[in-house]
């Protein structure tokens, strides 16, 4: 194989390898990185594999693997509750699996997803996801296909634990959005609960990097209240908010003034009702969507503005 035919058929297959990295590792930055070292390996190689497809996702697995095992520990010293980086776009296309690979880029699942090991999630993510044959999962993770197919049963019992009775088709799910968006802008307390599930869940990952919208907020009321306040305040102070399905769920982008990035927020939608929202102020996760704003100058600002009463 020469160089020529080496870059074509691994650019070929790139979307697919930061998928699989993604769903695994659910950091894009770390996803980028194995893909690229998954290239590295590749080049150097002597040999031509029987299926490039077959040997360049078990690189990318494993090395995501790893990457993951040592994350952890990261993870479990976390400030407060971790998400995902939110990803803007999935680049892997495949219409003969397209419901599944929507489903399993939600923030929820990748969220769901962390109650697995690695190994549990990379064969997860191999079979339920992208329809790898277990031969060739039981080489990516190194295992027997018996021991892929026990750890298939586990993850799914994990999975089939979290997931939402019924799931909104996408056009009812971005009327909804564009309807919270409207009441968000505007601070219609009212409008916002009626958008709202009882059991709504307000939750934010800031790593402890930014200002955190508060705890976690619990309750339709609660959090109608808490958004109906903050946000147009926010908007005040020239923050501006863009609605952008991330994960391939509705949400929004919110860019101080100066078109910087300050945070991202997700809607988890089911039964017809906002179920979740997940704000990421984490600077760390940010920063693949853009230059990122100075939130805690923005707080300051924030704060100053509401004592005034502007």
């Amino acid at each position: 194989m020469n160089d020529a035919d080496r870059v074509k058929e691994f650019e070929a297959l790139r979307p697919l390898l930061f998928s699989i990295s993604y769903r695994i590792l659910g950091s894009v930055g770390e996803a980028e990185d194995a893909v690229q070292e998954t290239w590295l390996r590749f080049a150097a190689s002597t040999t031509r594999p029987a299926s490039t497809k077959a040997y360049l996702s078990a690189a990318v697995t494993r090395l995501s693997i790893d990457v993951l095992r040592s994350a952890r520990v990261r993870r479990e010293e976390y400030v407060g509750p971790w998400f995902p980086e939110p990803l803007l776009a999935d680049p892997y296309e495949d219409p003969e699996r397209a419901v599944e690979l929507a489903d399993s880029l939600s923030t929820a699942a990748l969220v769901l997803l962390e109650r697995l090991s690695p190994l549990e999630r990379a064969v997860f993510v191999l079979r339920d996801v992208f329809g790898f044959e277990f031969p060739e999962i039981a080489a990516a993770v190194e295992r027997t296909e018996a021991a892929c197919r026990q750890l298939l049963v586990r993850a799914r019992r994990h999975m089939q634990a979290g997931t939402p009775r019924f799931e909104a088709d996408r056009t009812e799910r971005q009327q909804l959005a564009a309807r919270f968006f409207d009441a968000l802008k505007d601070g219609d307390v009212d409008g916002l609960q009626q958008l709202l599930a009882a059991d709504v869940q307000l939750v934010g990952d800031s790593g402890g990097k930014a200002p955190r919208l508060a705890k976690t907020v619990l309750g339709a009321s609660n959090v109608a209240r808490l958004l109906g306040a903050v946000y147009p305040a926010l908007l005040g102070i020239d923050v501006t908010c863009e609605p952008h399905d991330l994960n391939g769920e509705p949400g929004a982008i919110f860019h101080d003034r100066d078109g910087k990035v300050l945070q991202t927020l997700v809607l988890d939608i089911a039964d017809g009702r906002i179920q979740a929202i997940r704000a990421v102020a984490n600077p760390d996760k940010l920063a693949h969507l853009g230059p990122v704003a100075d939130a805690w100058a923005l707080d300051r600002e924030f704060r100053a503005s509401r004592r005034s009463g502007r």
